[in-house]
């Protein structure tokens, strides 16, 4: 009972607040709340980033031997440099196939 009261709770919420949108369409936020909205993208993306990266097996990997946080690091390395969003996917992924080739963690 409990779970099925927790699942329409959050159905409600998000339902509501997709809906507050529809029903109120000249409802505006105070400048300093839509400048903080903009960065809810980057946050949630690193919070489910961020621990796959770090945690592997629910223990700390931070060894050079880790793809998954070297080709983050050079991920983020080609965003910061080349500001293309496909050029950061396809050269963050081809780095980390070609660390886990090279480690012997993937067979081709």
């Amino acid at each position: 009972m409990n779970t099925w009261l927790l699942i329409f709770g959050m159905l409600a919420i998000t339902f509501l607040t997709r809906y507050a949108f529809f029903a109120w369409p000249n409802l505006r936020f105070p400048r300093l709340v839509e400048q903080g909205l903009h960065y809810v993208p980057v946050a949630v993306l690193t919070a489910i980033v961020v621990p796959g990266m770090l945690l592997r097996e629910g223990e700390w990997a931070l060894h050079w031997r880790n793809a998954y946080l070297l080709a983050g690091v050079l991920a983020i390395a080609i965003a910061v440099l080349t500001r293309n969003l496909l050029a950061t996917i396809a050269g963050g992924l081809l780095c980390f196939f070609l660390l886990r080739w090279a480690f012997g963690q993937l067979t081709l």
